[in-house]
């Protein structure tokens, strides 16, 4: 078997708190950089960014947050970080304590008590991926996958005994839930049509997406009001709140710096979509979506499958099967990596991993900013 080839991690976007982006330089980069990593040649396999602090987890076991919140940790597995909430899968104090999910204000530099704490037994505990490849962590589904930790109390939510989940997302009002099958459930606020179940009405308990079924997904992602997931054959289906082109559809914010077209008029849609127009170039009306509140298909370049999917506040990100990064929405703080800040309403390669001959692994949105692993191509 060959050899995995390890790779390094890349930052761009908002980094105005001192989150180690990148060179860290200013308050904003626009096209990807080298990770400041912490420590001398670590070995970041988890990164989780919030608003104003990053959390880096080294497969040492060595937790650093960078940003508005600094301290590090030792013995940590997996890590959370949300402006309310940084939650960390760690040794439990104590020898043979185990280990314990804590609960901490950012703030906290994890010193006295924990806010919250439960202990795991180890037959929940998982192990990494084959080939030792970094991916998004469990949290916020616990190890077991019978709960979810939130960033408000009450902090532990158990999950029904049916829904066996494999992956967790939570938005900024809004939860997604893959289970085993493949299937896709939504529940929380769904005013910006996050939920994806036609309507704008809020969901108190996870309800399969309809739209969806019979169609296995092997990703979802959770933006600040939108959503995203990815088939097994590589298909990306989006929906939700579309004010900064987030989900690569025409808007109206864009349009009105003169991205897409200019002028006003309205217009209804049948499957329930917010649709407004304007007048195109060419003088006919062009569609302004500001919610897409169904399952969207969104088409990449013909022969291009996704394999992975991150949602920022008001962007998106996709990586391809062949390792190609593509990112799309608002762009004000870099966080696109297109070496400028242009917000855009359509997928679009990001070229520098293409210039340096890099295959993307992985892709983490902040609110803000994206980190992105990736490895060098192999010869030949």
């Amino acid at each position: 078997m060959a050899e995995e080839r390890r790779g390094s991690w890349f930052g761009f976007g908002f980094c105005g708190f001192g989150q180690a982006l990148g060179s860290g330089r200013g308050r904003q980069v626009h096209s990807p950089e080298p990770l400041q990593t912490p420590g001398e040649d670590a070995d970041v396999c988890r990164v989780s960014a919030s608003w104003s602090y990053t959390a880096f987890v080294t497969r040492g076991g060595r937790l650093e947050l960078s940003g508005s919140a600094g301290c590090a940790a030792g013995g940590c597995r997996d890590a959370w970080a949300s402006e309310a909430l940084l939650v960390v899968l760690r040794a439990g104090p104590g020898r043979g304590a185990g280990t314990e999910l804590q609960a901490w204000a950012p703030g906290s530099a994890l010193s006295g008590e924990p806010l919250w704490a439960h202990t795991v037994g180890p037959e929940a505990e998982g192990e990494d991926a084959p080939g030792g490849e970094p991916q998004a962590g469990a949290l916020p589904l616990l190890p077991g996958a019978r709960a979810y930790v939130s960033p408000r109390p009450p902090f532990y939510s158990p999950l029904a005994p049916e829904l066996r989940a494999r992956r967790l997302e939570l938005g900024a009002e809004h939860a997604l839930l893959l289970d085993e099958a493949g299937q896709v459930f939504s529940w929380g606020q769904g005013r910006h049509g996050q939920l994806g179940h036609g309507t704008l009405e809020a969901e108190l308990e996870p309800r399969p997406l309809e739209a969806l079924q019979g169609v296995p997904m092997a990703e979802v992602a959770a933006g600040g009001w939108h959503s995203v997931c990815v088939s097994e054959t590589g298909d990306i289906y989006i929906w939700g709140w579309n004010e900064s082109g987030q989900l690569a559809l025409p808007s109206r914010s864009l349009a009105e710096v003169g991205k897409t077209a200019a002028g006003e008029a309205s217009g209804p849609k049948e499957d329930g979509s917010d649709v407004r127009t304007a007048e195109g170039e060419s003088g006919g009306l062009a569609p302004f979506i500001a919610i897409q509140p169904f399952p969207a298909l969104l088409d990449l370049p013909p022969g291009t499958d996704a394999v992975k999917a991150s949602c920022g506040s008001r962007h998106t990100a996709v990586v391809t099967r062949t390792g190609e990064l593509y990112t799309w929405g608002w762009g004000k703080y870099g966080q696109l990596g297109h070496e400028d800040t242009s917000s855009l309403d359509r997928p679009r390669r990001v070229e520098y991993f293409v210039d340096k001959r890099l295959q993307v692994r992985a892709v983490s949105c902040g609110p803000w900013n994206t980190y992105v692993y990736a490895v060098e191509k192999a010869e030949g």
